[in-house]
């Protein structure tokens, strides 16, 4: 059986750095990718129990999955807006705090709340430069309009997503500055603006000047963000599987699908029953131009995986289903463990553990 294994510990380490950087600001944990492949229920409970009690979500199952295992009273911010009237009555139902990003969508969300004789809680989301959504920092009388026109919408935060492309970015600096204009705009006509988020995982741990009221930690969690050398996280997630098979190929074997090698001598295979359909080897984007590749094709040459304390490097490339070992060297036998590095975002195929 196919395990990704996630560490309480490791988490638990996660979180002190994160709750470290905050330094006091509220913290959301971002759930958003069924936990970024940890699953948002297990997830949510580890987080409440280390004292984080307000989640970020980005689908409405997610928010459902919480509520309904009992999570009634912490509050869960949906990380996205719609019009769609089904949608809102869900997150009204569920006491989900909305976003709005238009004057569209908070006119949804004020007519259900008015229809349902109820009061909605939203957050109000501004883009200064990503253009995920959110209302342009240019058109500030639409966010007043949202302030002045919503009398069934408690709008209780105001957030923007900063670029996360290095530390102390001077885009990231200029969207902060875009977005303090617009918290002064607000301030000015009277109204007062909640919550203040801008911080995600990168910033959170690279740019003090993005910490603001509140921060939203997710991949910083699992230590899956994009890495620096003294970010003080450790990666969690890793993969188990028992060996499928264990062989002797002769010299002049071929092995492999897509980039076969011949084997120059007789060599002892390890079938390891997992390939990149369940995640192995998939990463998430990082560095781009000849710099990013390099680096990628010396982690793939790099990749080991541990048998006992014992280390087996990979015999070609990844497969579709299964990855092939060089054990010449080594005792094990089929059925022994293999521990091998996996992204919870990607993994696939596998029973989730937490240790």
């Amino acid at each position: 059986m196919r395990k990704l294994v996630m560490e309480k510990a490791a988490i638990k380490h996660n979180l002190s750095v994160i709750k470290n950087r905050a330094q006091g600001a509220v913290i959301y944990g971002v759930l958003t990718g069924d936990g970024g492949g940890a699953g948002v229920v297990p997830l949510a409970h580890l987080l409440r129990d280390e004292g984080i009690t307000r989640f970020a979500v980005s689908e409405i199952r997610e928010a459902e999955l919480l509520r309904e295992d009992g999570f009634e009273d912490e509050e869960i911010l949906m990380l996205r807006s719609t019009t769609d009237r089904e949608e809102l009555e869900r997150l009204v139902d569920l006491n989900v705090v909305c976003t709005i990003s238009s004057v569209d969508t908070g006119m949804a969300l004020n007519a259900l709340a008015e229809n349902r004789s109820t009061v909605a809680e939203a957050h109000i989301q501004v883009d200064t430069g990503m253009g995920f959504g959110g209302f342009l920092v240019g058109e500030p009388e639409k966010i007043l309009l949202a302030y002045r026109s919503l009398p069934n919408v408690a709008l209780s935060g105001i957030y923007t997503q900063l670029h996360a492309a290095k530390a102390n970015d001077p885009e990231a600096a200029q969207q902060l500055k875009q977005f303090a204009q617009v918290l002064d705009i607000v301030h000015k006509a009277g109204f007062e603006t909640g919550v203040v988020h801008a911080a995600g995982s990168f910033a959170l741990l690279h740019n003090d000047d993005a910490r603001l009221d509140g921060v939203r930690a997710g991949s910083a969690i699992l230590g899956r963000c994009r890495r620096t050398k003294d970010d003080h996280l450790k990666t969690v997630g890793f993969g188990e599987v028992p060996l499928a098979e264990v062989r002797w190929l002769p010299k002049g074997h071929t092995v492999g699908t897509e980039r076969p090698i011949v084997l120059k001598k007789p060599t002892r295979v390890g079938v390891m029953p997992v390939g990149y359909l369940n995640g192995y080897g998939v990463t998430r984007p990082r560095e781009t131009g000849l710099l990013g590749f390099l680096r990628a094709w010396r982690q793939a040459r790099s990749r080991t995986v541990r048998i006992g304390d014992q280390r087996a490097r990979l015999l070609g490339p990844i497969g579709a289903a299964e990855t092939l070992l060089d054990v010449t060297d080594l005792k094990c036998s089929a059925g022994d463990l293999a521990v091998f590095d996996l992204d919870p975002l990607f993994a696939k195929g596998c029973q989730i553990e937490y240790r």
